[in-house]
């Protein structure tokens, strides 16, 4: 089955260009574009998509609020959101997170990285770019917000194990990189991660990210 794919940036051109690169992959289908953020979320209302590849930097509604909404709609809920940015766009990464976005890009990306990222995050898992994650680390240190009663009471389910793996997922490790650092099977990492999700009700691993930083378990060195 092919992933869908709506992309949503103000120029023309650019969604030209990825819709070219994206549909020349025989299991991804681009099923929609939109200009600005308010179509954005009209057009995930009613095709669905697996994946939004959203920018962030648009006229009407922002890449960040269409997000939000799209997320939050029980219609497209279980729609995937890719966020392109660049550079200078860094500090859009940590609200876009808190948006709920699986994961970044930057704009140059390679294509065939830009293929292999669809399908990660179609797959359900976080994504971001190595070049900005230190970056993000800090926004988070920076502007972390005092954790909620619900989230420290969901903190308190998990077992030290779990607590070790949801460390070793906000720093960027995947589940066989943590079993190799914690001496477990792979099988038995992905138990771990999946039953933590399952405690904090998160999404996916990247809100895993952002709760392990704002619940403070995880802080910069």
């Amino acid at each position: 089955m092919s992933v869908r794919v709506v992309l949503v940036d103000d120029q023309a051109l650019v969604r030209g260009g990825f819709k070219a690169l994206l549909n020349s992959d025989p299991d991804i289908e681009v099923v929609g574009e939109a200009a600005n953020g308010a179509e954005a979320v009209a057009i995930a209302l009613a095709t669905k998509p697996d994946v939004m590849l959203m920018d962030v930097r648009m006229p009407e509604m922002d890449g960040l609020e269409a997000t939000r909404q799209i997320l939050a709609s029980p219609d497209t809920s279980a729609t995937r959101v890719l966020v392109l940015t660049t550079f200078d766009l860094d500090e859009y990464v940590y609200e876009g997170l808190r948006a709920g976005a699986s994961g970044f890009v930057l704009k140059d990306i390679e294509p065939a990285e830009l293929i292999s990222a669809v399908h990660v995050i179609a797959r359900g898992e976080a994504l971001l770019a190595p070049s900005i994650t230190r970056r993000l680390i800090v926004e988070f240190a920076s502007k972390r917000r005092p954790q909620t009663a619900v989230v420290s009471k969901r903190l308190s389910e998990l077992t030290e194990r779990e607590r070790e793996v949801l460390v070793h997922i906000a720093r960027g490790m995947n589940n066989d990189e943590i079993a190799e650092e914690l001496v477990i099977s792979p099988a038995t990492s992905k138990t771990h991660v999946s039953r933590i999700m399952s405690k904090l009700e998160a999404r996916d691993r990247a809100q895993l990210v952002v709760i392990a930083y704002e619940s403070g378990l995880v802080t910069v060195a």
